[in-house]
């Protein structure tokens, strides 16, 4: 990405993700439990704040997002408790890029920002407050990553300016969902095959092709398969052949370690590339695929799960289930089998695969950042380190105590029937609950050694929200667990340089390789929906090949395989420490 250039485009045109880690606190230091931890201000601790003392301050997020209501009851809660009041706002009709760069043209920046993909614009626009000192300052802050794990957020300069706020377990793992990427099917196409041994792409579409095909009159409007292709998501349809091939995720390359040493490999090229693409074109004549996958807008793509009509994708479960889940629920769609179940799919059979990864992922190149706007740094540091305050943490994602959920006499928290459906319900979230959802978090048990952090991963209330489809195929195929259910080998682990996607999506224009990464992003955006719909795939095929090899991969490969070697190289001097 070039900075300078995105921005002087802008001004021109102003327009404005727990994972299984079986361990104690990640410092070890017990220092969780904090209110607002030794701060030398003692206004900043949890207390009961009076309306004229509470800061409003604002959130940008570089991702669509759903804004609560003005006046929202836990958001208030919180705000009194607290001292701070934020006004989350998302991303809408740009890209990322467009919109971080259009901040920094106009230097109207919110208080507190998660860039995506441009948190390194803000850094190279000096627009960011280090973290440093803070850290240091506030115990629940300090303790979400190891010393170690801090310092692989620091800077060119030396400083830290963000922090990731996802994949960090505290204590035993409380893991129910698969949160990453998968094949996904409707649990009510299992149920009607009998429930069979789906382990490659063409058992996939076979499924698929046979469903649409014994019910052709069942809904209007059926789509056997949909891919979203717009903007950074089109992930969706790219990167499948690394996960094909049995390799977890490092999103832009694979570490092929087959010969003793670590190597970069381009999946893009790869003969398992070939082959699904191939089959996504072979579907696609079959008219097996949705026709308007290559146009469609992600709220587009969104409305056509939500309607219960698509029987499968790719996609990462946190890009989709949380807004598609609620709609189930509120429709009576989740009781019909609509639910969405990940398979661990490989090119041929017989191959392990690592769809799921088990563990805490450290994904270092974006995050939540305070910028230059806020006139009261310890403050917002302040409020970050409230926010983990475990009486505050409930509040977010449980809600109101006897009103949101209710506690047992051993002190396990539970939710009626009633509660889970009013915490999927669109109004009274937006006028109720308030997550924070893009400030730091904890997945896994809450401080009490009992509860989950989360609801979705307490195993009382996660049975009991299940919709009955669901747990028969669960039942059928002997998992209990999303993560079961995609089956992902645990006799591999990733590499100590996972995942390499944080150093490919940090990378710009300056260097050869960072040129070369965004021409490949470019070409891939252009070609892969044409191949899928060529109709002389082998052609398609070759035309695409040469316009990729003309973007200087090697490049990008080359500086990748360097930054794996550092990483390599760094491990083990940390070991060797």
């Amino acid at each position: 990405m070039n900075f300078k250039r995105v921005v002087s485009v802008l001004c021109a045109a102003t327009m404005v993700a727990a994972a299984v880690s079986g361990c104690t606190p990640k410092n070890g230091n017990g220092a969780g439990a904090g209110a607002g931890g030794d701060a030398d201000r003692d206004d900043l601790v949890i207390r009961d704040y009076a309306d004229d003392e509470i800061v409003d301050w604002t959130f940008f997020g570089g991702m669509p997002g759903a804004e609560i209501n003005d006046g929202n009851e836990v958001q208030e809660i919180i705000a009194h408790k607290t001292g701070v009041r934020v006004k989350e706002t998302w991303l809408t009709g740009q890209t990322v890029e467009e919109a971080v760069g259009a901040i920094i043209a106009s230097e109207d920046y919110p208080v507190f920002i998660d860039g995506g993909d441009g948190m390194q614009m803000l850094y190279e626009a000096d627009a960011l407050i280090p973290w440093d000192e803070y850290i240091e300052k506030y115990p629940n802050i300090k303790e979400l990553y190891s010393p170690a794990e801090w310092d692989k957020f620091r800077q060119a300069d030396g400083h830290i300016y963000w922090c990731n706020q996802f994949t960090n377990t505290y204590g035993e793992s409380k893991q129910t969902t698969h949160n990453d990427e998968a094949f996904w099917v409707q649990a009510r196409v299992l149920e009607w095959a009998g429930y069979p041994t789906i382990e490659t792409l063409d058992d996939y579409f076979k499924l698929l092709e046979d469903y649409a095909a014994a019910n052709p009159d069942g809904e209007e409007g059926l789509i056997p398969y949909t891919m979203l292709c717009e903007d950074w998501r089109y992930f969706c349809i790219e990167n499948a052949p690394q996960f094909l091939d049995g390799y977890p995720n490092d999103g832009s390359v694979i570490v092929d370690s087959s010969s003793g040493k670590p190597t970069i490999v381009d999946y893009n090229t790869t003969d398992t590339a070939k082959r699904y693409f191939a089959k996504l074109n072979e579907e696609y004549g079959k008219k097996m695929i949705d026709p308007e996958f290559a146009t469609q807008t992600y709220d587009q793509y969104i409305a056509k799960l939500s309607n219960g009509n698509v029987l499968g994708m790719c996609d990462q479960w946190w890009d989709f289930a949380f807004t598609v889940n609620d709609v189930f629920k509120q429709t009576g769609l989740d009781k019909k089998g609509c639910n969405y179940i990940p398979l661990g799919l490989t090119i041929d059979k017989g191959m392990d695969q690592m769809w799921h990864t088990y563990g805490d992922t450290q994904n270092v190149a974006s995050g939540l950042g305070v910028t230059i706007a806020c006139d009261d740094p310890d403050r917002a540091f302040a409020f970050i380190n409230n926010l983990l305050d475990q009486d505050i943490h409930n509040l977010r994602f449980w809600g109101e105590k006897d009103v949101d959920y209710l506690v047992d006499d051993q002190g396990l928290f539970y939710r009626t029937d009633d509660m889970r459906n009013k915490a999927s319900d669109t109004e009274y979230k937006a006028s109720h609950l308030c997550k924070y959802s893009y400030f730091p978090q904890w997945g896994g048990t809450s401080r009490d050694g009992i509860n989950a952090m989360m609801p979705e991963e307490q195993t009382s209330d996660f049975f009991a929200g299940l919709a009955q489809p669901v747990i028969d195929c669960f039942e059928a195929y002997g998992a209990s667990t999303y993560p079961d259910m995609i089956g992902s080998t645990k006799d591999k682990e990733v590499g100590v340089w996972f995942p390499m996607y944080s150093y490919s999506n940090n990378m710009n224009t300056s260097t050869p390789g960072g040129t070369a990464w965004q021409k490949m992003g470019e070409c891939k955006h252009k070609y892969l929906p044409q191949i899928v719909m060529a109709s002389d795939f082998e052609s398609a095929w070759s035309e695409y090949m040469t316009a990729y090899e003309a973007c200087d991969p090697q490049s990008f490969l080359d500086e990748m395989q360097e930054e794996l070697d550092r990483r390599i190289k760094a491990a083990a001097e940390a070991e060797a420490e």
